[in-house]
């Protein structure tokens, strides 16, 4: 399937994974009627398209260019089979006909090909479970009769690809020979000229001539085009192309040789990287000498960092056990859940992706911002008439690499919102909303976090997130109505996905104790262990601070001070930067 090549789109189907089931039905619903209305021949806002998929008005001050109607369109067929195949509900238990793509041609009576031409022009599809627990693209009956209602046309148009006698074939064929012989035309145009002459449908046409030139390849039917494209077929070729059509098909279809159609593919490329907004935060890392093998020497895991063991996974309760997140925060009995308990697939994302250390982090973020640098830098310069495929696929390369490292960097920061989110609910809070609007902040925060600054990415996409926080406060949110049933088993997704984090960190801590009591004498051990939380319950972390431990020793602040830094010195020569991490992070 192919890509949405509108990245704002694109991010907000990212986004919109981690939104309850029942309002992403809801958004789907949306998205297809938004599908209905749009005018191919127009250009739209993003923020138009958001608000009527989310009802969301995008706050944003950046200049967002406009989609063409027909990339929109295109773009939305992507977004709604994506979207719909998280979804994908059986198609028996739906309150109305389900038609797969053969029994929709074979009940309209047009080719499966037909209707894939009538879903570019908005007939609206979904991914279904049909039997055997096969996802498959399904049409509803409601879906189907209403685009007929609003195209009454097409279906006799259709019709015109009954299958032709072999007199009528010869006829196309000599029609079109005439037309290349005695007029300056393109392909396109002849098929189109004898498709409105003959009544037959521009698809029919075109199929069988390409099938005569493959069946005589020595009597070809058009002369070899000469003159320069028109806009209109340049853009069709790289449409098609994005589309997965052969190099071959395309040169037969426009009349156009191999090197023809490369060039115009990479043209459309290049003027598509060149209205890319490409922005990083620079550092003076990539401008030393040999900084692309430096960063970029090690390939980066983005399937998943370092996992724990099935071994690890262990029962995370105890009797009477609260569950925290970073910090001590409890997570609430009633955090004001709305409806149902989030998508499973936000909670495994909780339970699988571990949370960054320090050293990890910088190598994410120097990779991420560098990966753009070079985009930016490789496309300086670039013209769309002289454009080599190698140097827009390492472009290309680059940005597609980089989008990956940042859905990882925000999928490692997933915990973050929840617990923010959490601190704000309260009655008639929806904690949805919240988590929604997290998301959003998240993302905003990976673009402007500068590594080198030496600080956490945690502390700027906490201060994002509580912004973002801060604006619903004062306006009126709705009410939640949730069943007790569901808000139990919110609680004890959140419980245990969080609790899974404490148990391991409690091992580590462990670990850590022992180390500690190794290489540190005793005055040293009691202001590290107090210091840094690792006294009583590693659930509830106690810390003191360098008075209250000068109180209890009888020594001054200062000289815990120094006490500190030189059993801190000690221990970075025993731990891991894993250890040490844990230990001062």
């Amino acid at each position: 399937m192919r890509k949405i090549q509108c990245q704002n789109l694109a991010q907000l189907l990212m986004q919109l994974r981690f939104t309850p089931q029942k309002k992403r039905r809801k958004q789907l619903d949306a998205a297809e009627q938004l599908l209905a209305i749009i005018d191919k021949d127009k250009e739209y806002p993003f923020e138009f398209v958001c608000f009527r998929i989310t009802g969301f008005h995008l706050q944003t001050d950046a200049e967002v260019p406009l989609i063409k109607g027909d990339e929109l369109l295109e773009d939305l067929r992507v977004f709604i089979t994506k979207l719909s195949g998280r979804l994908a509900h059986p198609a028996a238990e739906q309150d109305q006909k389900i038609y797969t793509l053969q029994a929709l041609a074979e009940a309209v009576g047009v080719s499966t090909k037909t209707i894939g031409r009538w879903r570019k022009r908005g007939l609206a599809a979904r991914k279904y479970v049909f039997d055997g627990g096969v996802k498959r693209l399904g049409f509803l009956q409601s879906a189907v009769d209403e685009f007929l209602r609003a195209n009454p046309d097409l279906v006799s148009h259709a019709k015109n690809f009954a299958r032709l006698t072999a007199k009528q074939k010869q006829r196309i064929v000599n029609e079109a020979a005439r037309l290349s012989a005695g007029a300056s035309l393109s392909r396109h145009q002849i098929i189109n000229r004898i498709s409105a002459k003959m009544g037959k449908s521009h698809e029919t046409i075109r199929y069988i001539l390409l099938n005569y030139e493959r069946a005589n390849p020595d009597k070809a039917v058009f002369k070899k085009s000469t003159g320069a494209i028109e806009p209109a077929q340049a853009a069709e070729i790289h449409r098609l192309y994005k589309q997965g059509s052969d190099v071959k098909e395309l040169m037969g279809r426009f009349g156009r040789n191999r090197s023809s159609i490369y060039r115009i593919i990479n043209q459309r490329r290049a003027k598509a990287l060149l209205a890319k907004k490409i922005d990083f935060v620079p550092s003076g890392e990539f401008l030393k000498a040999g900084a692309e093998e430096t960063i970029l020497a090690s390939r980066c895991h983005l399937s998943g960092l370092e996992r724990e063991e099935p071994s690890q996974i262990k029962s995370r309760y105890s009797s009477g056990f609260e569950p925290r997140l970073r910090g001590g925060d409890v997570i609430p009995a009633k955090a004001g859940i709305a409806g149902e308990s989030l998508l499973p697939e936000y909670l495994r994302i909780l339970k699988d992706t571990p949370v960054l250390n320090r050293e990890r982090e910088v190598e994410l973020f120097r990779r991420y911002n560098y990966l753009k640098f070079l985009a930016q830098q490789e496309r300086s310069g670039l013209k769309p008439a002289g454009a080599s495929g190698a140097k827009l696929s390492r472009i290309e390369g680059c940005l597609t690499e980089a989008e990956q490292i940042r859905t990882r960097i925000v999928e490692a920061n997933l915990r973050l919102i929840i617990s923010i989110a959490i601190k704000h609910t309260g009655a008639g809070t929806d904690f949805s909303e919240l988590v929604s609007k997290g998301n959003f902040a998240l993302i905003n925060a990976v673009e402007e976090f500068d590594y080198t600054k030496g600080f956490r990415f945690g502390r700027l996409a906490a201060l994002n997130i509580a912004k973002e926080y801060a604006k619903l406060s004062g306006k009126s949110v709705r009410k939640i109505r949730a069943q007790a049933g569901s808000q139990q088993d919110m609680e004890r997704d959140f419980r245990t996905t969080l609790a899974q984090d404490v148990a391991s960190t409690e091992k580590s801590r462990r670990s850590l104790a022992q180390i500690i009591k190794n290489e540190l004498n005793e005055r040293e051990q009691y202001v590290i262990l107090n210091r840094f939380g690792l006294v009583g319950s590693p659930i509830r972390k106690q810390t003191k601070t360098l008075k209250q431990i000068g109180e209890d020793l009888g020594l001054t602040k200062e000289r815990i001070r120094q006490i500190e830094l030189t059993a801190l010195q000690k221990l970075r020569q025993s731990l891991s930067s894993e250890e040490f991490e844990l230990l001062t992070g």
